[in-house]
């Protein structure tokens, strides 16, 4: 096992005579100077990847803008020199020379802290079928397809037991399928994706928002290696009755940052200016499955002992980009029976979500890359043993390795974040990670286990739902009724629930019949309640585990008590009708759920002095629960209100 790789990374580059690599990293020293400002980022950042940053307090700062264009220029005239890419994020410049006079003088520029060899000329042509780093063993023959439900939104034919093996189909149904979500995949190219049929839905519709190529910058990715093509399809394919991707109805950016004719760290670079440019551009999501240790020159090695440092040059990039806001997935590697075991970089990275494979048993992969000793990795897994993937020849096939693991999990992270746009990058995963089946008893194979998006979604939608109305989940309204009683309820269960209409001696007057769904909410009308008599009432709510009762009145009330809100749910006003029980000061407080004062009143009254008050500043609230609170020297009374 190779345990003493020289990081070259980690050390300040030595200027050879006889140099190998004219492809060299230049590092900057600043961005002093610069043509660009903080104070109008759109200038380098789209205005959906502002809007991002605005929705998630990220701060717009020097790490977005661009390189210093003034010292590209300096460096194209040292000497025989191509300046090809450039990282803003790590303020360094890729290029392309083997003037070695050129090289020295670009050592002596003061704005210069290094310069480092980082790899080869493309061979090849950069056209081949081989990934080094996730190696595709080939077809397994065809897939076992379990029953799935009539009532799915899609057929999906032959990938369904690795959509349903995380509950997937139930996003789809709901109505997530990554509409206006965008997700950049980066990888080795995207063979033959303008004529396969598996994409014609996403070619057709305008889901491809365009290719760019890191690699050879021609920005045509349709002719290079068929890899990327598979992941896609995993993502994007909506082929019903053949196979159907976890985010059909994305948005895609196709991003070639892999060589796939030779392994060196200027791929590394490639892939940090690839997600770059989907930060720029506003992608929600880097789907990444490709990853680094070995290269073709044994120099360049990384070793076990830049595991969850961000030493990598990838590993740094793909830390900032989670920085800004999008969600990184990265295959965990394919290196489980190899020698070196372990996780690829970018993996290590403590905030990007990292993918192993298991079958659609939910059972490990031998294959998968187990994680360090240190962190909580890989953080899921997903199915790649045996994952569907479109075919060259226009058919589905299935293939094997987390490069395919980690596209069926990233399309439905992307679909859950599309339910629930206002929660950041972290938030979402949160979710994902605790609702996968080994969450409490994760390990380095299986991570958190296979996630489920059934449980996640409902998670997310239990704090929505706590946040707009407390711990309150049923609701009756108006409570002095005349012809009919509006009730709602938050699902508490996933199957049946009822919703009763008793008399005073409990007898039933009607019932109505729910299928539920945890935390979704749940509206009905008692209509007709006219012709009952006044009096008292009971709505009851309950399904195979809960009961719970609100009493209800018919008839004026006013009479008999001596407050008196409504109306109830309110929209734009909350009127108050009070008989003083006392002399005194009277406080009256519209509380929302979490206890925050919207708005006080405080009046001197007089003992049975009928009062009238209305709190106007109400129409801008958020639905939800609220609570009109009554206080004075001897008394305290509060009511539930409810808007919306």
């Amino acid at each position: 096992m190779k345990k003493y790789f020289l990081a070259i990374f980690l050390v300040s580059f030595i200027l050879k005579a006889n140099a190998q690599y004219p492809k060299l990293i230049v590092q900057l020293a600043d961005k002093n100077r610069s043509n660009y400002t903080l104070q109008n980022p759109a200038q380098y950042l789209s205005q959906r990847a502002i809007e991002r940053r605005g929705r998630y307090n990220i701060p717009i700062d020097s790490t977005d803008l661009p390189v210093n264009e003034s010292y590209l220029d300096s460096f194209l005239l040292a000497g025989n020199v191509t300046v090809l890419s450039t990282s803003k994020w790590l303020n360094h410049v890729l290029i392309e020379t083997t003037d070695r006079a050129a090289i020295r003088k670009i050592l002596s520029y003061p704005f210069v802290k290094s310069a480092k060899e980082i790899g080869n000329r493309m061979s090849n042509n950069g056209r081949t079928t081989k990934i080094k780093k996730l190696r595709n063993p080939g077809n397994t023959g065809s897939s076992t397809r379990a029953s799935r439900t009539a009532a799915d939104t899609y057929d999906y034919g032959r990938n369904y037991n690795q959509v349903h093996i995380h509950e997937g189909e139930y996003l789809h149904n709901k109505g997530f399928r990554g509409e206006k979500m965008q997700i950049a995949v980066l990888d080795a190219g995207f063979y033959q994706y303008k004529t396969i049929t598996a994409f014609d839905s996403i070619r057709v519709n305008g889901q491809v928002l365009g290719e760019r190529d890191f690699v050879t910058f021609d920005n045509s990715v349709n002719e290079d290696d068929a890899h990327g093509m598979y992941c896609l399809s995993v993502l994007s394919a909506n082929w019903p009755g053949r196979m159907v991707g976890t985010a059909p109805k994305a948005n895609y950016w196709l991003v070639r940052t892999e060589n796939a004719g030779s392994e060196y760290p200027v791929e590394e670079h490639n892939w940090v200016a690839g997600a770059e440019f989907a930060d720029s551009s506003g992608a929600d999501l880097v789907s990444s499955s490709v990853g680094y240790y070995e290269f073709d020159d044994p120099a360049f090695n990384h070793s076990y002992s830049e595991f969850y440092k961000n030493a990598a040059i990838v590993s740094k990039g793909a830390a900032i980009a989670v920085r800004k806001g999008m969600i990184v997935t990265n295959s965990a590697g394919n290196e489980g029976e190899n020698n070196w075991k372990y996780l690829i970089f970018p993996a290590d990275v403590d905030s990007v979500c990292t993918v192993g494979a298991a079958n659609t048993a939910g059972e490990i992969a031998g294959f998968s890359s187990s994680g360090y000793e240190g962190k909580m990795k890989p953080n899921i897994v997903s199915v790649g043993l045996g994952t569907v993937v479109a075919g060259v020849n226009n058919q589905p096939t299935s293939s094997n390795g987390t490069s395919f693991s980690n596209p069926n999990i990233a399309g439905l992270i992307a679909c859950l974040w599309q339910a629930f746009p206002k929660l950041n990058n972290m938030k979402i995963l949160d979710a994902v990670y605790k609702s996968a089946n080994r969450y409490n008893a994760p390990d380095n194979r299986y991570g958190f286990g296979i996630p489920n998006f059934r449980t996640a979604y409902q998670l997310l939608k239990h704090e929505e739902n706590t946040a707009l109305y407390g711990s309150e989940w049923l609701f009756v309204t108006p409570n002095l009724f005349t012809t009919s009683i509006n009730a709602k309820f938050l699902g508490r269960v996933d199957g049946p629930a009822r919703l009763e209409l008793l008399n005073s001696l409990g007898n039933v007057i009607t019932t109505q019949n729910f299928i539920t769904e945890k935390e979704e909410l749940y509206n009905y009308t008692f209509a007709n309640t006219g012709t009952l008599p006044a009096g008292f009432y009971t709505i009851k709510y309950t399904d195979n585990t809960t009961t719970r009762s609100i009493r209800v009145q018919k008839g004026n009330i006013f009479e008999r008590d001596w407050l008196v809100v409504a109306p109830n749910p309110f929209i734009n006003d909350v009127a108050v009708n009070l008989r003083a029980p006392e002399t005194g000061e009277i406080n009256l407080r519209l509380v929302d759920a979490k206890g925050s004062v919207v708005d006080m009143i405080t009046k001197q009254a007089t003992q049975n002095e009928a009062i009238f008050f209305r709190f106007n500043n109400v129409s801008k609230l958020q639905a939800g629960v609220y609570f009109l609170e009554y206080q004075s020297k001897t008394q305290k009374r509060t009511i539930k209100l409810l808007k919306g």
